[in-house]
Formats: C-alpha cells, structure tokens, sequence
C-alpha cells in the first residue's frame, strides 16, 4: 500500500518524515526549493513506488536532477499539479473556444451591418425615379447582400453547434477531474481533501437545522503485520475490500471517506445514534464473516477485522473535538480485544 503523505504529516511521523527529506535532497543534491522538497518528501514515503524508482535511475544517468526535471516529475507523479495542468489545459480550450466564438459573432455582425448598408442604398435609390436597368442593378445587389448574409448566418450556427460541442466536452472533462480530485484512487471512496470539507459544511448544516451528526472512524485491525506478512499489492486488495463493504452500506447521505493508509471514517448527518450504530455494527459483522483469497495465488487470508470508534456531535461541538473523540472511542475498541464497536455517545473526553 502506498503511503498517504498528508496522513504522515499530521501524525507522530511527521517531522521524522521532515528531516528524512531533508536529508534525502541535500544527499541528492538537489535545491530546496518547496517543488523539490514536495517531490522529495512523496519519495521518501514511499521508497519503493515508482516515483522514489524514478529519481533514483535519473541520478544515475544524469547525477543531477534539473528545475525542468523537477517540473516533469511533479506533474507525472504528484497528484496536485497533475490536477492543476488539467485544469488549466481545459481552462485555456476553454478561452479559446469564447475567442472563436467571439470572433465569429463579431463577422456576423459586420455582415448584418453591410446587408443593413446595401439595403439603405437600394432605398434610396428606389426612392428616385430610376430606369429599369438600375433597377434590376439594384434588385441584383439586395439578392447577392441577401446570400452573403445567409451564408455567413449558416457558417455562424454551424460555428457555434462545433463550439457548443467541444464546451460540452471540456464541461464533462472537468467534472471527471473534481471527481478525481475528491477521490482516493485505491479505493473510490472520497479522499481526505473532500472528507474535511464535507465535515465543515455538514457541522455547519447540524447547525442550523439542530439535527443530530455522528461520525464514526474505522480501523483495520493488525494491519501492518498483515501487510509485512502478504505484501503491499495484498495489503490495497484488503484495504479495497473493506471500502467496498464501507461505501455500499453507508451510500449517501452518509459520507464515507478514507481517511489515511487503513483507516476509514463516515459521517452520519441527521440519523439516530441507534440507527448509527446499528450500521456500523453491520459493517464490522459483514467484513469479520468474509473469508478472501490472495489473488495471485488463491492462498486463504484468513479473517479480516475492524475497530471503530462513534461519536455524537454536541451542539456548537468543533470538528476537532468529535474527530478527537471518536478517536478515542477507536483505542478504547483496539484496547479491549479489536473487532468491535466503542461508543462514546456525546461523552466528553476523559481529562
């Protein structure tokens, strides 16, 4: 399983994480400019993904890593600016789209204003007594204005049925990537990114609906000694299964996010806390009662459990507090044998 960089940040890891960076950049020699040092700290995380692989085989190449190198392996492997190039690649297709369709609304008004031209003077000149050849001059130069205007207004519309399908188009690519920018790519459920901002705007709607909120964190038990055990690709099949048992059972309004490495969480905006508690009992059951396989070799896994922790939110309660007991809840589960449900209902933290 690859590790979750902003996980580590806000755990007991973070500045050993720091000053292994540290390290690692000034051994590679590499500037700390804040790209390399974002790279650098990725790669430190995970030794052995492919981006910490990548800069090892150009150190060994070129035995340096150059400002252009940095920006390309910033955008092949941190999420972040891949998602920021994407954004501004459709934002620039996006402008020039409105500039061609600026542009051609601009020729169709000045061929409106030159038919609007030919037309005052084909009535100034039928308002005087004209012979009949200047008429027909007249009647010809009203049918050629006439075209010219019909085959720019048919250029125009089919101008803007192109331009309208390629804004659609740009509009659906970036839909796909909010979604993916709100999205943990193991497991489909939502990233911690969107976790933290669906807390604030559902504590906020508890608020002012003084409707109950329950958060519960969920904890895959031994974890680390399973995966030293079966290996990393192992380790995500496990980590996939228990967020698809998650995400079926507590589908919207739930929310259910993962929360870092094999920890998981869900927000229960406006349920009972029986009604909670019965989910999360249901989840736990249904993962404890599944024996898998190893994929790669059919071998028996053996019973996968989980912890959990819930809580009740008070009223006015900040989101650090509910977090914090909730997490609290989850040692007490880990404390008492693993493989159950604590709940601490809206009792306040032991002092």
């Amino acid at each position: 399983m690859t590790p979750d960089v902003n996980s580590l940040l806000r755990g007991l890891q973070a500045y050993q994480l720091g000053q292994a960076t540290l390290a690692a950049m000034e051994r590679d020699q590499v500037w700390p400019t804040p790209l390399n040092y974002e790279i650098w700290m990725h790669a430190v995380a995970n030794p052995d993904g492919p981006l910490a692989l990548e800069i090892q085989r150009l150190l060994e190449v070129d035995k340096m890593i150059s400002e252009a190198t940095s920006d390309r392996l910033a955008v092949e492997f941190l999420p972040n600016k891949r998602l920021h190039d994407e954004i501004r690649e459709a934002g620039d297709q996006l402008n020039k789209e409105l500039d061609f369709v600026t542009s051609a609304i601009k020729k169709a008004q000045q061929s409106s204003l030159d038919y609007n031209s030919t037309l005052n003077l084909a009535d100034q000149s039928l308002s005087l007594d004209v012979e009949s050849k200047t008429l027909r001059d007249v009647i010809k130069n009203l049918s050629t204005a006439t075209e010219t205007v019909r085959t720019e207004n048919r250029s125009l519309e089919l101008m803007l049925e192109r331009s309208t399908s390629e804004v659609q188009r740009l509009q659906f690519h970036l839909e796909q990537v909010r979604r993916e920018a709100s999205t943990d790519a193991l497991t489909a459920l939502a990233n911690r990114k969107s976790f933290d901002d669906a807390m604030v705007h559902l504590c906020e709607q508890a608020d002012e609906t003084g409707h109950p909120l329950s958060f519960a964190v969920i904890d895959i038990d031994f974890f680390k000694k399973f995966n030293d055990t079966w290996g990393h690709q192992t380790g995500d099949q496990v980590i996939r299964f228990v967020a698809s048992v998650i995400g079926r059972i507590a589908e919207s309004p739930r929310f259910a996010a993962r929360y870092g490495g094999e920890e998981f969480c869900i927000i229960f905006p406006d349920e009972s806390a029986a009604v909670v508690e019965q989910v999360v009992e249901a989840i736990r059951e249904e993962i404890s009662t599944r024996m898998l396989k190893r994929r790669s070799t059919n071998e028996d896994l053996g019973m996968i459990t989980v912890s959990v922790g819930l809580a009740q939110r008070t009223a006015k309660e900040t989101i650090h507090s509910l977090i914090e007991r909730a997490d609290a809840a989850l040692y007490g589960s880990k404390r008492n044998g693993r493989n159950r449900v604590t709940n601490v209902g809206t009792a306040p933290l032991d002092q």
